[in-house]
């Protein structure tokens, strides 16, 4: 029989973690929605444990919410080689408050979180991605992590390894401070409202390239755009759709700055820059609907 404890010590316990738990689990299936539901059946596997045999809650936790989180992946992997056009994860506000007490851990935060780097975790392996999150992300020790997924220690290591060997070679080399990319973001998109193609096309590296995300909901681009004539020419002729009527918010998602656009109240489309020296590499936009919904009331 499981050890009576108290409810709200439960709740306490849980609620405690609760934010890492959702970081685990949204980094390791790029849907808050996924997440959720994860960390909604962690709390119940939670409720139901043999307190006796539960003897540090953060391990316990982080030990059932990484093993559901990836089985969901591997359930969704068959929805993801379907899906309408390329695929971006789902964006998320970012604000890590005391989770980050010093610039350099928050940059690690943000840069685990990006856009860019979730899109290269979609090429490893669920057992792979999951030590890349808790090791890369979390900064958890390879014992821990050789508990948490019932492997062995070495063989922990050398999936971290082979993980980091991916996503070295996988993820774009972009800047990452968010002042700068804010100032290139704002600069980009008032050469796009403002009519300026010269000023557009100066600002885009040569081989930049564009992402568009919209499930075949709405309209954007199934594939990918690459080239700064390309890019700019298309930009330019999107943002004469968003000149009047739109509503235009800025805030930090996934860990760099990005622009909201509003239709009627609602969120209509995403754009995010990643930059490097001083130019635009790649621009995400964001226009399935599913995926702004979380951002109603950002």
């Amino acid at each position: 029989m499981p050890t009576a404890v108290p409810t709200d010590t439960l709740t306490e316990l849980f609620e405690e973690h609760r934010p890492m738990l959702l970081g685990v689990a949204y980094r390791m299936l790029g849907r808050t929605a996924d997440a959720e539901d994860v960390v909604q059946e962690a709390w119940l596997r939670w409720t139901a444990a043999d307190r006796a045999a539960v003897r540090e809650p953060r391990a316990f936790l982080v030990r059932i919410t990484t093993r559901l989180a990836i089985d969901r992946l591997r359930q969704t992997q068959a929805r993801r080689e379907s899906y309408v056009g390329p695929w971006l994860p789902e964006p998320v506000v970012t604000d890590f408050g005391p989770a980050a007490p010093d610039s350099a851990e928050r940059a690690l935060l943000a840069d685990s979180v990006s856009l860019a780097v979730l899109v290269v975790l979609e090429s490893l392996s669920p057992l792979e991605r999951a030590v890349f999150v808790l090791r890369e992300a979390f900064g958890f020790p390879f014992g821990e992590i050789a508990a948490a997924l019932d492997r062995s220690e070495a063989a922990v290591r050398q999936l971290a390894g082979r993980a980091r060997r991916h996503v070295d070679e996988g993820r774009p080399r972009y800047d990452v401070d968010p002042a700068e990319r804010r100032d290139l973001t704002e600069r980009f998109l008032s050469a796009a409202a403002g009519g300026d193609l010269g000023e557009l096309l100066a600002l885009l590296a040569p081989d930049a390239r564009l992402v568009g995300d919209s499930g075949g909901k709405s309209k954007a681009p199934l594939r990918i755009i690459e080239g700064a004539d390309k890019v700019g020419r298309f930009l330019f002729a999107v943002a004469r759709d968003f000149s009047v009527g739109y509503e235009l918010r800025f805030l930090e998602l996934n860990g760099a700055p990005a622009l909201l656009v509003l239709a009627d109240g609602k969120p209509d489309t995403v754009f995010q820059i990643e930059s490097r020296d001083g130019l635009v590499q790649c621009v995400h936009i964001i226009r399935n609907p599913d995926k702004l919904r979380g951002l109603a009331d950002a």
